[in-house]
């Protein structure tokens, strides 16, 4: 019969996600865990196999996380600038999870096509919600999604790296004047 499990996976995860919070993925140890968890490692390994599987569901949570980001910032009047907000305010509050998900290194460095459906779960409502605001083809809503997302990626690794601090009015300000000359710039582009 298996040891009983001293924590619980959630438990576990939430620990290691606080960890990766201040510190992370890099710190993220056996170790270090259990003795956040006031233990040794091995109750951890009563409920994980690996430490890989306790990345995998830190990097769960962390998307879980950003997606509430997300779905809370695209309630305003205009969702895709929301989304932009959100991304950006993630990387504010969250850095290091931001960072995670974000700013790691790739085996595989996706092109500009589909960097954004590799990447991000919130792909597809985003990309809906460009399509329904400006009324553009699935093609050019790519595009503009891509284009925003450059520059707001821009911003929020300034933000998580510590580099650049921006108030919330001047990311909106921000994001609204390169918005607007993008889509300006394919409207004009519709009516040719």
């Amino acid at each position: 019969m298996p040891p009983k499990a001293k924590f619980t996976k959630e438990e576990i995860v939430a620990k290691a996600l606080e960890i990766v919070k201040t510190s992370g993925i890099d710190a993220l140890t056996a170790r270090l865990l259990g003795e956040k968890l006031g233990s040794s490692s091995r109750p951890i390994f009563t409920v994980f196999s690996s430490m890989d599987e306790v990345q995998n569901e830190v990097i769960a949570s962390a998307r879980r996380l950003y997606e509430k980001y997300i779905d809370d910032c695209m309630q305003c009047s205009n969702p895709f600038k929301g989304s932009g907000i959100g991304y950006i305010r993630f990387a504010a509050d969250k850095p290091k999870l931001f960072q995670l998900l974000f700013m790691r290194e790739r085996g595989d460095s996706p092109d500009r096509g589909t960097v954004l459906s590799l990447i991000d779960n919130n792909y597809g409502r985003i990309l809906q919600a460009v399509q329904s605001e400006y009324g553009f083809s699935y093609e050019t809503s790519r595009e503009v999604y891509l284009h925003l997302w450059i520059y707001s990626h821009g911003i929020a690794s300034l933000i998580a790296t510590g580099v650049c601090k921006f108030s919330e009015q001047a990311i909106s300000e921000m994001l609204a004047d390169v918005g607007a000359g993008i889509i300006r710039k394919y409207k004009m582009e519709d009516k040719k």
